[in-house]
């Protein structure tokens, strides 16, 4: 098992998961020091919080600490405190820290067992590690993307005297400067390039510390705020999850929603209400740039802000203590040395530069051309006689007038079946993939990934399965091409090892679909024809799986 980025719910619940079913030897490869990923300490900072309602970043076998801020909202330091207990009560002896990896490969004139070659952080000292399977958990926000126009390079070309850093960067040189003796005011006048949850944090954090600060984008994520906090049955329920269409749809009341003219008006109107009730909450006014955001119900651009504070982003730029410049785009750097230029012709002091441009994929570093073709890792152009595949939704009422966007020949196609497995190597069972889904509730989503990773590595019967790799990769081209329909564009967006599957809002239908491939019930959250939608879902639901596993794997073998 394998996570040369970041240690976070994914790996951990997967080693968990795995050594909990039998398997020896489980060993996670990180190059961190620490447990936390996401928020390990050289990427926390005070007044970072969780971008997740409370409760759904959690393992089922270990509490929920409680949180401390009046938001329910778990701050970035109470997420590494609460990865750090769990590491240290279940997973001793499990962790190699430090080790980064340089390279995952077959072993020559085989198709089976991996090399992984690591590298000490420390000594820089070199190792050949073999392992018989894998478990991919690298995620999608770990290798920083830069546009080259406002590279470091670009830069320097243009003989800007001012630091540029990515948003991954900011813990550290806070860090830099403590280190100094200097407070963040030493950052001098601050641009942050981009709209999405590090470029408002980082904005609003500077902003609390009195430095002038503007924030260019095109279009921010769309957000999700309220005037008082929803009631679980809204928010933690499968509420949101029937309002956004799935490529099946189950129940009669998805079917309504979606396949009716009367349905699909319902639909979107509860989904305008949620947004201009957000940009009320938020005091967002008609005319602010903050009104350009994406799309909540075509994308998957979008932060739960809950109710919105003073010290936050949206109420800081409402209170002048933010700049906002938008919609525009950073295009380079000036002559001048000291500014950036726009997209319009206009130019930004700037004495330092965050660059919050997102991610590139976590796979391509480690896995060479050959390696990745073989096991079918990377994604591909649709094939044209495929792209009609779209056409198997067009009954989909609410899907009927969706925004403008590429052709579906120019965007992508994964190769991932079921978003956990490459198609191609379906029939090895050596190699899986837990955290390329894009989910809003990862602890839910990945501890049940992690039960489907362990029964298809322990070759269970029960398990469903396509039968050949060539038909899980028409497997995978068809949810390719729901994702195309469902959000358009979001595939370009989304980098490859973040977009095996987008299951932003209906994440609980595609457990729904894991728990059926391994013979599991299904709509744990119980209720009845009326209230099933609002029964709150809980991590307890999934604490027995294993125990339900091995039963169906005994009644199977008998």
């Amino acid at each position: 098992m394998s996570d040369p980025r970041a240690l976070s719910i994914g790996i951990l619940g997967s080693a968990y998961t795995l050594s909990q079913d039998g398997f020896k030897n489980v060993t996670i490869i990180t190059k961190d020091l620490k447990p936390g990923g996401v928020w390990s300490d050289e990427r926390v900072y005070p007044g970072l919080l969780l971008n997740n309602v409370y409760g759904e970043f959690r393992f089922s076998p270990q509490p929920s600490l409680a949180a401390k801020s009046d938001l329910k909202r778990l701050s970035g330091f109470e997420m590494r405190n609460y990865m750090q207990t769990f590491a240290d009560s279940y997973l001793q002896g499990t962790i190699r820290y430090g080790l980064r990896i340089l390279a995952v490969t077959r072993p020559n004139g085989t198709s089976s067992g991996w090399n992984v070659q690591v590298e000490d952080m420390i000594t820089k000292e070199h190792q050949s590690l073999k392992f018989d399977k894998i478990v991919l958990c690298t995620g999608g926000c770990s290798e920083p993307y830069i546009p080259e126009e406002i590279s470091p390079e670009s830069a320097k070309n243009a003989s800007f005297k001012g630091q540029i850093f990515h948003s991954s960067q900011f813990r550290t040189q806070l860090d830099k400067l403590e280190a100094e003796g200097n407070h963040a005011s030493a950052f001098g006048e601050v641009v942050i390039v981009g709209g999405g949850k590090s470029a408002q944090d980082i904005a609003a954090y500077l902003a609390n510390k009195g430095v002038k600060v503007s924030v260019v984008f095109e279009t921010a994520d769309a957000f999700l705020a309220v005037s008082s906090p929803l009631p679980d049955a809204i928010r933690r329920s499968r509420f949101l999850s029937i309002l956004s269409p799935h490529s099946s749809l189950n129940s009669h009341l998805e079917r309504f929603l979606h396949t009716t003219f009367l349905g699909s008006k319902i639909t979107h109107f509860i989904w305008n209400q949620i947004i201009s009730g957000s940009f009320n909450a938020a005091g967002v006014t008609e005319d602010s740039p903050l009104r350009n955001t994406h799309d909540a119900f075509w994308g998957v651009r979008i932060n739960d802000e809950g109710v919105p504070q003073p010290d936050r982003f949206h109420k800081l730029v409402k209170a002048k203590k933010i700049t906002v410049i938008a919609p525009a785009r950073v295009a380079s750097y000036s002559s001048d040395g000291e500014s950036v230029i726009l997209n319009n012709g206009g130019k930004l002091k700037g004495d330092t530069v965050f660059l919050a441009t997102g991610y590139t994929s976590s796979w391509h570093p480690i896995f060479d051309e050959r390696t990745a073709s073989e096991i079918g890792l990377n994604r591909h152009p649709p094939e044209h006689s495929l792209i009609k595949t779209e056409d198997e939704w067009n009954d989909y009422v609410s899907l009927a007038n969706p925004p403008a966007a590429h052709p579906s020949g120019e965007q992508w196609a994964s190769s991932i079946y079921r978003g956990i497995v490459p198609a191609k190597n379906l029939l090895n069972r050596d190699f899986a993939i837990n955290g390329a889904v894009f989910t809003t509730n990862n602890g839910y989503a990945f501890e049940v990934t992690a039960h489907w990773i362990s029964s298809y590595f322990l070759s269970d019967r029960n398990l469903k399965l396509s039968s050949s790799p060539e038909e899980a990769l028409a497997h995978a081209d068809r949810n390719s091409a729901w994702l195309r329909k469902r959000y358009p564009d979001m595939l370009l967006w989304a980098n490859e090892s973040y977009s095996s599957n987008l299951a932003f809002w209906t994440w609980p239908q595609m457990i729904d679909e894991l728990l059926g491939d391994m013979g599991l019930n299904i709509y744990r959250s119980g209720g009845n024809w009326l209230t099933w939608p609002f029964r709150v879902i809980e991590l307890k639901e999934i604490e027995t799986l294993k125990q339900e596993r091995e039963e169906l794997r005994l009644k199977t073998n008998s």
